[in-house]
Order: structure tokens, then sequence, then C-alpha cells
């Protein structure tokens, strides 16, 4: 039973070492470049010391940079060992983050295409009206979830029609025809410079921007930006109109 107890414990551990590695290493790899600091600026009376015995040895009020490494270089050996094996931890680091990035932006990119593939034989099974209803449901229940009543509704000066970004979850004031432009605007923007981030549409309709639109967007070579329209009675009695993306943008649209 013990032995059990015990192999669980070590597995559990290792698990944690394993999931939280980078951290890890990488505090190792600061706090060993501290401790090489600390331990040269030890070594430094020592070094200066030997200079001085070597400089009575030649009889010489100056050595060359060759006979001072020479006369010194055994003091920061510790140092000089401590710091590659704190670059080592860094690097260790890096590199398993970078792995595990990797891994995820292939993990992301198959959702990405499974999804898009699934939506397509959505359509062609069912066809674009059933589609249709089916997206209109999901932003009901999304507007149920979020009620106009209990959010801010931001004033814009691009209409008076009530919006809901299903994306964002915010309710704002604007109107089909100045969204529409937007999108145009953005499009036109795309082809120049083949990316643009969702932040920068979110300007375009007069909404500031979130905290990851910079790193959310499109690219002209996957698809540009095409909204999806879903008119909806906001619980506050008002006509809503709800906005949703064919082309989701995505993270790595640079």
């Amino acid at each position: 039973m013990k032995k059990i107890q015990l192999s669980n414990f070590f597995k559990r551990c290792y698990s944690v070492l394993k999931e939280y590695s980078p951290e890890i290493l990488t505090g190792i790899g600061i706090s060993g470049m501290v401790g090489s600091t600390v331990m040269a600026v030890k070594a430094t009376p020592k070094a200066l010391t030997l200079i001085k015995e070597e400089k009575k040895s030649k009889k010489t009020d100056e050595l060359s940079v060759k006979d001072m490494a020479k006369a010194t270089w055994k003091c920061y050996i510790p140092s000089g060992i401590s710091i590659v094996l704190s670059s080592a931890c860094i690097i260790g680091a890096n590199r398993i983050n970078t792995k595990r990035n990797t891994a995820l932006a292939t993990a992301y990119s198959l959702s990405e295409s499974a999804l898009k593939l699934y939506q397509e034989k959505v359509v062609e099974t069912i066809g674009e009206k059933k589609e249709q209803e089916v997206r209109d449901k999901i932003a009901a229940d999304k507007m149920i979830q979020s009620p106009a009543s209990t959010q801010e509704i931001i004033v814009t000066d691009k209409g008076n029609t009530l919006c809901y970004d299903s994306l964002s979850d915010r309710y704002f004031k604007s109107d089909i025809e100045s969204l529409r432009k937007a999108v145009n605007e953005c499009n036109r923007q795309m082809i120049a410079d083949m990316s643009i981030s969702l932040n920068d549409f979110y300007d375009a309709i007069g909404l500031k921007g979130i905290k990851t639109g910079n790193s959310l967007g499109w690219n002209a070579n996957r698809g540009f930006i095409e909204l999806i329209f879903s008119t909806q009675l906001a619980d506050n009695g008002n006509p809503c109109l709800v906005i949703d993306f064919r082309e989701m943008p995505v993270y790595d649209y640079e």
C-alpha cells in the first residue's frame, strides 16, 4: 500500500514538474544569473590580489589583457559555470515553450479546418435557408444570455439601429449600411496590407478595441471579412441587428 502511495506521489510530482517546466527552468536560470553576478563580485578582490602579485613577479606596473586573464581566470570559473548552466536553463525553457506553441498552433489550425468543412457540409446538407435559421437561433440564445437591458449600449456616429456583436458581447448603435461600408474599407485595406486585425475592424465600426483584438485578425490568403446578419428582438422590446463573421478572425493572421 505504501509503495502504491509513494508511486502515486512521484507520478504527481513528475506531472507538476512537466507542466511547469518552462517556469521552473526560467526561475532557475534567472536565479543562476544573479548568483553568477554575486560570485563574480566576490571573486574580484582575489583577482586584484593575483594581478598585483603578477606585476611584482614580472617587475612591471602594467600587464597585458592576456597576462591578466592568465593570472585571474581560475577565480571566475564558478561564476562562468553558473552562467553557462543558467543560460542552458533559459534556452531549455524557451525551447519547451516553442514546442508547446507549435503544437497548439497545429491543433488550432486542424480545428479551424474541421469547423470550416463542417459548416460547408451543414449548408450543403440542409440548405442556406435552414442554416440561417440555425444561426438565428444561436444569435437569439446569445442575446438571452446577455440581455440588452443589463448591458451598456455604446453610441457611435454610424447610425441609430441597435446592434449586437456576438464575438465581443457588446451592444452598440449603428446601421447595416455603415457596417457594410466598414467591411468594404477593411477588405480594401487587407488587399493593400495582406492582413488586418480585429481591432482595426472594430475601429472602423466605431467601437473600442478589445484585449485580444490585436492578436486576432484576417489574412487575404485565407479569406476576406464577411458579416452575417440576424434580426432579433432585444429584451427591451427594440429590434436588434446581430452581427457574426463568416470567416472568423484567427491568431496567426499575419
